[in-house]
């Protein structure tokens, strides 16, 4: 694989097919990603004669997760390539080509601890297309009218947010609210949790050598916070929140904060947008008593499924995805992270999207989900986790009593093996 020049735009290809077919790849559909996909994948369907079938995909990963793990199992080669979350290679590896001879020349290229996550026993099942981690988001023009600062702890948080959301209430807007977040039962609560626990010094549910860490007070007092948030700065609604949901009260102006992926920062920032230009982002607060800071790594990737009958047109769409062109356009339109080291130091990046070179603050208080411990049981283990915060969150049982359940559960799940 080489990257060559045509057209004046850098393409990552393979060599082209004898004859053009028609490849299909999923999408998640997450703010306007399904559009932005067709026009990413246009140059290299003008270039290769290819072309690109995109099938939408649910905005929730964990039913995502589902579907493409029926499809596999299944041996469907109606699907050629699959856009995968950081966290699914352990699970699916079995099912996807190894990319590892196709990436060989470009393959320093990308920041190596995102290559490894995607190596499993030493086969490359999936090419990085771009990285993620979460930031607070804040209104700085509301934080200006109170004179506040953007908040360093959680309890800053909700005493400002508190004060903001019943300050703009009395001004006439009965709508808003101090913060919103992900809090359905999903894989995006165990991201958000993760972060509580974590900036807590609560540990990260389960260690990396494989120790169940979760049920500690630490844990425990930091979801016991979150909980103490719902009807007070956060709708009781935000039970039921995905990341679009979150958005959605928040980029109609009705939220003082939002936790949320670096892709919310583009489509707030849109002309249609009610608070354009009128918000700003900085790093999760922190626990008490000297916490740091947590956001929960990210990021998505594009792996090759074995039983693709194109899968050299696959591979060709696969690298080029992971390409500079591509990655570029990614954080131009949508503001995504590049994998790639060179294009924080793109000069139309840093000058149209000032916010990724600023994201590197974010990533230094990345925190992994623990799939690598757990293998082929994260599913599992995640879906015990967010369960058992949900319900804490919705008042059903004490943090303390649903993290102890929560132990037993886990230390039932590894005993069958992860």
């Amino acid at each position: 694989m080489a990257y060559f020049a045509a057209g004046g735009a850098l393409f990552a290809s393979l060599a082209v097919p004898a004859s053009a077919v028609e490849v299909t790849i999923v999408s998640g559909d997450t703010g306007t990603a399904v559009q932005n996909f067709k026009d990413l994948v246009k140059p290299w369907e003008d270039e290769t004669g290819n072309t690109a079938k995109i099938v939408p995909m649910p905005s929730s990963t964990t039913d995502q997760f589902g579907q493409y793990r029926l499809w596999l199992a299944a041996g469907n080669a109606d699907v050629d390539l699959y856009q995968t979350d950081v966290i699914w290679a352990p699970q699916l590896a079995d099912h996807f080509v190894d990319l590892s001879d196709a990436a060989k020349d470009v393959i320093d290229d990308y920041f190596p601890s995102i290559i490894q996550s995607q190596t499993v026993d030493g086969k490359l099942v999936a090419m990085p297309i771009f990285t993620d981690a979460p930031a607070l988001y804040y209104r700085k023009d509301l934080l200006d009218k109170y004179g506040k600062e953007p908040p360093k702890t959680w309890t800053e948080l909700a005493e400002t947010a508190k004060e903001i959301q019943d300050g703009e209430r009395a001004d006439g807007n009965a709508d808003m609210w101090g913060y919103v977040w992900q809090g359905n039962a999903y894989e995006g609560l165990t991201c958000d949790a993760l972060e509580w626990v974590k900036s807590y010094g609560g540990g990260q549910i389960v260690e990396p050598d494989g120790t169940i860490s979760i049920n500690n007070p630490k844990a425990a007092a930091a979801v016991e916070e979150a909980a103490s948030w719902i009807n007070t700065i956060s709708p009781e609604g935000v039970l039921a929140y995905m990341e679009e949901e979150a958005r959605g009260v928040w980029q109609t102006g009705n939220a003082v904060f939002m936790r949320n992926w670096p892709y919310a920062y583009a489509l707030g920032n849109d002309d249609s947008s009610p608070i354009k230009g009128e918000f700003d982002v900085t790093t999760l607060p922190a626990g008490p008593d000297g916490g740091s800071p947590a956001a929960t790594l990210g990021g998505w990737n594009v792996a090759v499924s074995k039983y693709s009958k194109h899968q050299e047109a696959a591979v060709s769409l696969a690298m080029y995805l992971a390409g500079p062109e591509a990655q570029k356009e990614r954080a131009l339109k949508q503001t995504n992270l590049p994998t790639l080291v060179a294009l924080y130091d793109d000069p139309e990046i840093a000058e149209q999207q000032p916010i990724i070179p600023r994201w590197k603050e974010v990533f230094l208080n990345a925190v992994p989900r623990p799939s690598a411990p757990t293998k082929g049981k994260y599913n599992e283990v995640s879906s015990l986790f967010w369960s058992a915060v949900h319900n804490t969150l919705a008042g059903d049982g004490t943090a303390a009593e649903n993290l102890e359940i929560l132990e037993i559960d886990l230390e039932d799940l590894k005993g069958s093996g992860w």
